[in-house]
């Protein structure tokens, strides 16, 4: 898994304020069958972000949906009709508000810099006393997001498509 630049995000991070503010309601889908919505979630991440009180870093990790070596025909059969399979991390980012304008101009970046993905999943880190993370925080929650989602442990992040379209795993 390639990881782009420098323990599940706390309470006080963006995407948990996401999460509170307004907990979408995501259409049903899975790692490859995504549903749409009219909103930006992404612009609001970033809104929420901006509003915590102390200095966020926002974190993503970037997954592939593949079908299992020992996979039996119906879910072969699933995995080609867009649905089911496994996620796999293919690269991960962290970034501070400044460093984000737009999903589009993320998911460019994501194409240049790594291996093809389908979904992305966010969180946000929070500094304290006025100061962000330091590089070692970021790194030990990155590692947690990433071993999250090798183990189908990533409800607490919000997970977008590549159009950033909301998806819900089920």
């Amino acid at each position: 898994m390639k990881k782009e630049s420098r323990k599940r995000c706390c309470s006080g991070c963006a995407s948990h304020a996401l999460m509170q503010r307004k907990a979408p309601q995501r259409p049903s889908g899975d790692a490859r069958g995504m549903a749409t919505s009219s909103s930006s979630y992404f612009d609001q991440l970033l809104q929420a972000a901006a509003a915590q009180p102390e200095p966020q870093r926002l974190l993503f990790v970037f997954a592939e949906a593949e079908l299992p070596g020992d996979a039996d025909a119906a879910q072969r059969a699933r995995f080609e009709a867009g649905q089911g399979g496994t996620l796999t991390p293919v690269a991960c980012v962290e970034k501070s508000l400044p460093e984000l304008s737009t999903f589009a101009a993320l998911v460019a970046e994501s194409r240049r810099t790594s291996l093809p993905w389908r979904v992305m999943f966010a969180a946000g880190l929070s500094g304290a006393n006025g100061q962000p993370p330091s590089p070692e925080r970021i790194d030990s929650a990155l590692e947690a997001m990433v071993e999250g989602v090798r183990s189908g442990a990533f409800g607490g992040y919000l997970a977008l498509d590549t159009e950033g379209r909301p998806v819900q795993f089920g």
